[in-house]
């Protein structure tokens, strides 16, 4: 009939727009990857590939001293900038893994449905929070407090450091690992848990010994996803640990990251065509890196899900 050929045409059309959506999000990506593996390239080129002195080197000044756009290959070591996004992930995650996941199971098997209604949006309004206002939180009120901190017990701490950084970063991670790990254990049948307090387990046995494990797959996903989010994060550390590639292993010292020396590069006073070379080769690391860890999370959570399936 006319209505049913209407209908399958319809349909076409519909299919049709969706495919078009689709290869344009594809082929955006394609496009953003594109362009840095060719401007990647193109500022290898500069350094006559010496991928040995930007993976492995310690001086980090790329734009000094650039003569008709020949780059000096021993001040483009990248090893600070990494050492010092490694350092304030690291200290955002030991404070968001543990007090997410705490969160996470006292909101899901602990408390009551009234103190759920209020603890769970109050947490995720912390997700809605502009990350520049972490960065001026961090820089006003917490540096200055570890900074006097530090003076009265005698241990010297700078007025940009890392692990004001990464404290501050770990709060604004804390609502996505607890969001997560939430409706991850929430997702857990409730034949385990009934079946381990049939054999007289506590509520604390339960989690421990049956819960997590069976949430583990999203646990480990959640916070990886937060991994990444600590690693693209740039305002706080402009604003907390300073600008600096310093090389160091202490979390009270001033230290950057990648995300800061991309902007740093890109907005500065050279020219865009000279400054895109690192920055994009940056941009390139860090995309690597990031597309390595969703990498590792599906298979952890493909490995460890067929135990619960």
């Amino acid at each position: 009939s006319l209505s049913w050929r209407a209908r399958n045409r319809s349909e076409q059309v519909i299919s049709v727009i969706l495919a078009a959506m689709a290869a344009v999000a594809i082929l955006t990506t394609v496009g953003i990857v594109l362009s840095l593996i060719f401007e990647t390239l193109n500022f290898f080129g500069k350094i006559d590939w010496r991928l040995d002195k930007f993976l492995f080197g310690t001086n980090w000044s790329p734009l000094s001293g650039v003569h008709e756009g020949k780059m000096d290959a021993d001040k483009v070591g990248a090893i600070p900038l990494f050492a010092g996004t490694l350092m304030i992930t690291l200290i955002a995650m030991l404070v968001a893994v543990p007090v997410g996941l705490f969160a996470a199971i006292y909101l899901s098997d602990f408390a009551s449905p009234r103190v759920r209604a209020f603890a769970k949006p109050m947490l995720e309004i912390l997700a809605g929070i502009p990350t520049v206002v972490y960065g001026f939180f961090a820089a006003i009120t917490v540096a200055p407090l570890f900074r006097n901190t530090g003076d009265i017990i005698g241990l010297p701490i700078s007025s940009e450091s890392a692990i004001v950084a990464g404290l501050v970063m770990g709060i604004m991670i804390i609502p996505f690992i607890s969001s997560l790990s939430d409706d991850v254990i929430n997702a857990v049948p409730q034949s385990l848990r009934d079946g381990s307090y049939g054999l007289g387990a506590t509520k604390a046995e339960t989690i421990r010994q049956v819960i997590l494990p069976a949430a583990l797959p999203g646990i480990v996903s959640a916070a990886l996803l937060g991994f990444s989010r600590a690693v693209g994060e740039t305002m706080i550390v402009v604003m907390a640990a300073g600008q600096g590639a310093n090389l160091t292993a202490n979390p009270f010292e001033a230290v950057t990251t990648v995300t800061v020396q991309i902007v740093m590069l890109i907005t500065g006073d050279t020219e865009a065509s000279t400054a895109a070379g690192p920055a994009f080769t940056l941009g390139f690391t860090l995309f690597c890196v990031t597309l390595l860890m969703n990498v590792l999370a599906q298979r952890l959570v493909r490995r460890f899900s067929e135990k619960y399936d």
